[in-house]
């Protein structure tokens, strides 16, 4: 077979050639292939379309921006209105009072950024030893430079020749606050830049944080002087229930990075929501403020700050935020129903989105693949888990189908292996 000419992102190339799913259309919370097949996005496409595909005023925001203004940069004295429209309205919902916006292409560039403007901040207020980045176990930040440096996932981070592409990073238990103050006492506070989290570790299994753990991790942020990041790149949006994770788990960050449900992926776009702390020396010192030299060729796009606008205004106006927190519900019920399965280790829900972790007895990428033949797209996710997170669209009965499908391919497993272990 000759081998195709797109190299796949996060792929064995060898396992999927020939076996690729090639999507040609959406609509709602479905997908159709070159086959004809009619799949149920049950995970959002990478945890995104929030607002479902195929609408067409998304269509039409696009066009009409295209045909005012499609393209220019906010480099140096240069803007366009739909940037600065954008950056009004995310600091009007943002956590953080008084927020400034960074607009770039992607979560990716969202964390390189954040992790840059950190060690950024110290550097120019004469603190030059905060350099060090503390991440953890389980974590996923994308896949530039610093979030592979970053990441708490071994597969995203070997084979550079190197432990971490950038130096001076660090990582510390999932849950382990104790870990954390360990690790300030043997690297010593004036060495440490920042610690960042996902305030539900996504890519890495789906796990909520636990109680108290933020409380805690912030309490030694703030006495040792340690900025705080939070990784919103997938609770972002509206995915936990409230616009924002840090709003759920009442956390304080100086600095959000954000992506995918912004656009609910009509259009690449990411940024950062800054707190005034960060902020404050690049904009209000006059001739001796610093420049931070950020920035993507794409950044304040007007055609995609258009189409960020317009998802924003759909969500509100069609109450999807406390829609996604209703199908949490509908989904911790069905996830605690099928905890009882002998292949099912553990369920995990935080927001609408969840996980059900598999025994060793099946594969999370075996159930995933099966799931599909009836019409379902989940994923496997680190710890031989399944991943849950559909469109805010979604009816409760899709719910409930999507596990209940999950639970036909668990059931046919065991039926299999059972008679196996008969025969034996």
């Amino acid at each position: 077979m000759t081998s195709p000419a797109l190299w796949s992102a996060q792929a064995h190339m060898p396992s999927v050639i020939g076996r690729q799913i090639n999507v040609v259309s959406a609509e709602g919370a479905y997908l159709t292939t070159d086959t004809g097949a009619r799949l149920f996005d049950g995970t959002a496409s990478l945890w995104y379309a929030n607002i479902g595909h195929g609408r067409e005023e998304m269509a039409q925001v696009a066009y009409e921006q295209m045909k005012t203004l499609e393209v220019y940069h906010v480099f140096g004295r240069y803007t366009n209105n739909r940037a600065i429209e954008l950056a009004e309205k995310l600091v009007s919902i943002a956590p953080i009072n008084d927020a400034k916006v960074i607009l770039n292409s992607g979560g990716s560039d969202s964390i390189d950024a954040a992790l840059k403007l950190a060690r950024r901040y110290w550097n120019h207020v004469g603190r030059t030893s905060k350099k060090v980045i503390i991440s953890r176990e389980g974590s996923y930040h994308g896949l530039h430079a610093y979030g592979t440096s970053i990441a708490g996932l071994d597969f995203n981070r070997e084979g550079y020749g190197t432990d971490s592409l950038v130096d001076g990073t660090e990582r510390v238990g999932m849950h382990d606050a104790a870990a954390f103050a360990a690790t300030i006492e043997r690297l010593g506070a004036e060495s440490i830049a920042a610690y960042i989290a996902e305030p539900i570790l996504g890519t890495g299994g789906v796990h909520p944080p636990q109680d108290g753990y933020f409380e805690e991790i912030q309490r030694l942020c703030r006495e040792n002087d340690i900025l705080f990041i939070a990784d919103e790149v997938i609770t972002g949006f509206g995915r936990t229930g409230e616009m924002f994770a840090s709003s759920r788990y009442k956390l304080q960050p100086d600095i959000i990075a954000f992506a995918k449900g912004v656009t609910s992926g009509y259009a690449a776009l990411g940024g950062l929501l800054v707190a005034p702390r960060i902020w404050h020396p690049f904009f209000e010192q006059g001739a001796d403020s610093p420049i931070y030299r950020h920035g993507t060729t794409y950044s304040g796009h007007p055609v995609t700050a258009a189409l960020a606008l317009k998802n924003l205004e759909i969500l509100e106006r069609e109450g999807l935020v406390a829609r996604s927190s209703e199908l949490e519900q509908v989904l911790a019920r069905e996830l605690k129903a099928i905890e009882s399965h002998a292949f099912v280790a553990a369920t995990r829900v935080g927001g609408f989105l969840g996980a059900i972790e598999l025994s060793s007895d099946v594969s999370a990428e075996f159930v995933t693949d099966q799931v599909i033949e009836q019409g379902f797209i989940t994923r496997p996710l680190r710890g031989n888990a399944v991943q849950i997170s559909p469109p805010f669209i979604t009816t409760d009965q899709e719910v409930r189908d999507l596990v209940g499908a999950v639970r036909a391919v668990l059931d046919a497993a065991q039926a299999r292996t059972s008679k196996a272990r008969a025969t034996a």
